[in-house]
């Protein structure tokens, strides 16, 4: 129990054991919970041996003690009393403002099901576009089973939202599905024929005719199928009954009760109350983006395109994606979307202007696969990795992206599907069972005038050129200025270089841990910058330790707050204690993934025992790959 004190000190000042929800910890931090942060003493906690500083983000107390956190983190738990099951019961609320905890619930209910949504969207799109040119017929055999395909997923809907919704907001997944299924249930469709027995709401905008009871109480039923509100609003409803149920029913028949009456309650609540108020909702909020669509489609579009890559960057879309499901529900095709999808052009064809005329060969060798996943809609590479760095790229795309939504908004084209992004985005414009219309040679245009625009105004404006790291630019260091270069460390990464002082976590960027610097990868591969031993490796993938042979040690910190991730998208090629020489590959992790689940993928590189060095001493380049000189430690 080294850090018996501490432990004791730390949780007297966040208000004792009773005011902690939860605690877990990442590589350098504790990371509470707490019930109330205002009676937490901050500025005491911050003065502590022992603590390097306190934050508080994405609703989280958060104590830096830097990399002998798991020592103190069990010191904590014996200290507090505390079981490791309990501590890292950390649950669904994910802090922040309203707004920031709609979107990480959208992107959280969504983001499962978007990679297979597209998928099967594409299929069907694909099986459109067979039929529209006569390849098919839409009796044959093969539309049939493609169209099956195509549109089981969408039709179902509610049984997957059931699973990733409910999974979101803590309660049981099988619960969800069953909720989900319900509300789909073919059986209940046929109970609508015949004469009503009476009907509701009457001469109004919510008439609704009456064909069953549920216990003598009117079920307005409905259609459910491809529906999102209501499956979405029941999960929520059924997590808050079922931790309701689990406090009052005994452990011994939780396993079947809970799931029983949580059933009993909320399909029937779904269903009278629930469903047919979100359908109606779902009906207003899509006949609304209509209205406001229809004001001026050319000028929505101009803004949507222009700044949907604004959008993505701060992950703002999350807030357009159910809209856009909803209006294919409700209207059966989207507006809003379909004004995007020039944007990726747009973005494609600055990359390409600043292949032609750049004179930096690494900035050239990146552009080709920027490029090349551009064409397929995947534009992170692009925007991360070039265009937004160099500024102006950035700025023209937007411009032939807004350019493109203006046409497409002019032309009145929809999409019909959730398909695919890019060039396999094209069949969404094709409606099911429908020749080829005009709208879609318009998007055609729209994504041509895209690209073109971004090539020539990104050419023609041009953007500061990155300037080649060589040997000469490189800092020489001399015994006779009593300086000795005492050791170099290479990049473990590819990707931008930017200054620790820019990383956005105070633990870093204060220079608290050490000095360093940060870099925004394009490559999810981790190497060794230096020889040496691993030292540490976090449980999660996310952190690794190393010690060079000439004693610098170093902590690689991929992303932020990517400890949350528990491990999904890393894999780790080392283990603890083993010898290492540079360059050797230590991590692979999927950049992409890690940013579709709104994590900054930031890398600080730092080297923690800076105290034992005169200086070090970081290069100034905007982009580096693994190799490339850029820490020189000075004693």
């Amino acid at each position: 129990m080294k850090y018996e004190q501490l432990a004791k000190d730390i949780l007297d000042k966040v208000g004792g054991t009773e005011n902690i929800n939860s605690v877990f910890h990442c590589i350098t931090r504790l990371r509470f919970k707490l019930k109330d942060e205002s009676i937490a003493k901050t500025e005491e906690l911050e003065k502590m041996d022992g603590v390097i500083s306190v934050l508080r983000s994405g609703g989280q107390y958060q104590v830096v003690i830097g990399n002998h956190v798991p020592d103190v983190y069990k010191a904590v738990l014996e200290v507090g009393g505390i079981s490791a099951e309990g501590a890292e019961n950390s649950g669904n609320d994910s802090g922040g403002n309203l707004f920031n905890r709609f979107i990480d619930m959208i992107s959280g209910v969504f983001t499962p099901v978007l990679g297979v949504l597209a998928a099967t969207g594409m299929i069907k799109g694909f099986a459109s576009m067979f039929l529209a040119f006569g390849w098919v017929t839409q009796t044959s055999g093969t539309y049939q089973i493609l169209y099956a395909i195509g549109d089981a997923l969408f039709y179902f809907f509610p049984i997957f939202l059931g699973y990733t919704a409910i999974k979101k907001f803590g309660g049981n997944i099988f619960v969800g599905m069953a909720i989900g299924g319900a509300l789909v249930y073919p059986a209940l469709a046929g109970l609508t024929a015949g004469k009503p027995m009476y009907t509701l709401f009457a001469g109004t905008m919510f008439e609704s005719p009456i064909h069953i009871t549920f216990l003598g109480i009117p079920v307005i039923l409905m259609s459910y199928a491809s529906s999102v509100i209501p499956i979405i609003l029941a999960t929520f409803f059924a997590a808050k009954v079922e931790k309701g149920l689990k406090n009052i029913i005994p452990d011994v028949v939780k396993t079947f009760l809970v799931p029983f009456f949580t059933l009993l309650i909320v399909v029937p609540v779904t269903f009278i109350v629930i469903g047919p108020i979100a359908v109606w909702a779902g009906d207003l909020l899509g006949h609304g983006t209509l209205w406001v669509y229809n004001l001026s489609p050319v000028i929505a579009g101009l803004l949507l395109g222009g700044f949907w890559q604004v959008f993505v960057i701060f992950g703002l879309h999350w807030g357009l994606i159910p809209v856009a499901i909803n209006n294919l529900t409700t209207l059966h095709a989207d507006p809003i979307l379909a004004m995007t999808f020039g944007a990726s052009f747009a973005q494609i064809g600055a990359v390409l202007a600043v292949m032609l005329k750049t004179k930096n060969q690494k900035l050239k060798t990146l552009g080709y696969p920027a490029f090349i996943s551009g064409i397929f809609g995947v534009t992170e590479p692009a925007i991360y990795g070039i265009t937004l760095p160099l500024k102006k790229p950035f700025i023209m795309s937007c411009i032939g992206g807004a350019v493109g939504g203006g046409i497409i908004g002019y032309a009145g084209a929809q999409g019909y599907i959730m398909g695919g992004l890019g060039i396999f985005g094209l069949p969404n414009f094709i409606k099911p069972g429908s020749p080829i219309d005009s709208a879609f040679w318009w998007v055609i245009i729209a994504i041509v005038v895209s690209f073109v625009l971004g090539l020539i105004l990104t050419y023609v404006f041009g953007f500061k050129d990155p300037v080649e790291a060589s040997a000469a630019t490189a800092p020489v260091i001399t015994e006779g200025e009593t300086l000795i270069e005492h050791e170099v460390l290479v990049s473990p990464l590819q990707g931008e270089l930017i200054p620790l002082v820019n990383v956005k976590d105070e633990a870093f960027s204060s220079g608290a841990l050490g000095k360093g610097l940060g870099i925004v990868p394009t490559e999810g591969k981790l190497f060794a910058p230096a020889s040496g031993t691993v030292t540490m490796v976090f449980p999660t993938g996310h952190a690794l330790g190393i010690t060079t042979d000439s004693g610098a040690e170093i902590l690689m910190h991929v992303g932020m707050d990517t400890v949350q991730l528990e491990g999904k998208y890393f894999k780790v090629h080392v283990k603890q204690g083993d010898k290492i020489t540079q360059g050797q590959l230590l991590t692979e992790f999927d950049v992409e993934g890690i940013r579709s689940e709104g994590y900054d993928i930031t890398t600080p590189i730092i080297v923690t025992n800076t105290n034992q060095y005169l200086d070090v001493m970081v290069v100034d380049e905007a982009e580096v790959k693994p190799g490339d000189r850029v820490i020189t430690l000075v004693i």
